[in-house]
């Protein structure tokens, strides 16, 4: 008789940007060994389609509670909602997924009868844009409840860095990113043959991702055209003249501007695994990053792109592109994509590390 099925759930409060790209491939390669459970909340950056993206075999349960910011009286709320999830779903396994999830969740289930583990997607003390009291408070969160019995899982070798300074029980598994989903949407992707050399980027455009070095960039590069992908609040920083800023677009369009583009940048303050950069490695763009967690884990200048601590770095770098050959570091790039960093890859991990915990149960 075949072995019973064995239940995941997943508790994921930023439903957003990256992290909802890594839940749905994930999930979606998951359902095909486990019942899977996603109990989540609705962001302003959520796909207004979302649940399309989910195998259909996946079962969807919105928590109502889940805000992003600390509030006491919603946080309390969703203690007690992912609880009662939790004891409907009757989980082999729960995997919480970002800070506010994982501080909820580590003291919402035990660990002792059922698995638990912890994805932060980037560590909020790690954010700049909080003040030193915030990032102080959410670092002794962190450190108080890595004492619960939970694994926590990196999503790269630097965010596990992090980790171990604050838990016993820490683990990574490398980001990865579906590249046959995405080889089928940029089969269907039109570029124009003729178009001027481009340095774009793509993501929300906020402080995190640090608009002002970008818009510092072009302005020393007049002759290159740049691209923002996206919108944000600081749209206004972006005021350099050969900056283009397209607005939110839907999955298909951003490709097609991806694609016309030569080199990607990105500026960020501080990142998880970014997965528009492993899209633009798997796209075969030059990729020039800010050294940060994340980025500096992936990228290595010289071997597959470059990693830059200042506007002046970035320049010498984006003008390397666009009168050297850069062949050699883009291949090098996009082997590491086919290699490592694919949701295969990050599927068997994870099923690694659940099947190990479940024999220790």
């Amino acid at each position: 008789m075949a072995e019973k099925r064995k239940t995941i759930l997943f508790v994921v409060e930023a439903m957003g940007g990256g992290v909802f790209t890594y839940v749905v491939d994930l999930a979606n390669e998951l359902v095909k060994t486990y019942d899977m459970y996603i109990a989540y909340a609705v962001r302003s950056q959520t796909p207004a389609n979302y649940k399309e993206q989910f195998d259909p075999r996946i079962q969807m349960i919105e928590v109502k509670n889940f805000v992003r910011s600390i509030n006491p009286l919603k946080d309390i709320r969703a203690f007690f909602e992912i609880r009662k999830i939790a004891d409907r779903v009757q989980p082999d396994i729960i995997h919480l997924h970002s800070s506010k999830a994982g501080a909820l969740g580590r003291w919402a289930f035990n660990g002792k009868n059922t698995p638990i583990f912890y994805t932060p997607h980037g560590y909020s003390f790690l954010m700049q844009n909080q003040n030193a009291a915030k990032r102080l408070l959410y670092k002794l969160v962190e450190k108080v409840s890595g004492q619960r019995n939970c694994t926590t899982i990196s999503c790269s070798e630097g965010e596990h860095r992090e980790s171990c300074r604050l838990t016993r029980h820490a683990t990574y598994v490398n980001n990865g990113i579906n590249v046959d989903k995405l080889k089928n949407v940029l089969d269907f992707v039109t570029t124009e043959k003729e178009h001027p050399f481009t340095v774009f980027t793509l993501g929300r455009i906020c402080y995190q991702k640090n608009p002002a070095l970008f818009n510092k960039i072009a302005l020393e590069l007049p002759d290159v055209h740049f691209v923002w992908i996206g919108d944000g609040e600081m749209r206004a920083e972006l005021s350099s003249p050969n900056i283009e800023i397209t607005g939110w677009v839907e999955r298909e369009p951003a490709l097609q501007h991806s694609m016309q583009g030569d080199v990607f940048v990105l500026t960020s303050l501080w990142e998880g695994l970014p997965m528009s950069l492993l899209e633009a490695m798997y796209m075969r763009k030059l990729c020039i990053v800010s050294e940060v967690i994340g980025n500096r884990d992936v990228i290595h200048t010289g071997e597959n792109g470059f990693v830059c601590r200042t506007a002046e770095d970035f320049v010498k770098a984006i003008r390397e592109a666009q009168n050297g050959d850069t062949k050699g570091l883009i291949e090098k790039a996009y082997a590491d994509i086919i290699e490592t960093y694919n949701t295969n890859a990050m599927a068997r991990h994870y099923s690694d590390i659940y099947r190990e915990a479940l024999r220790s149960c």
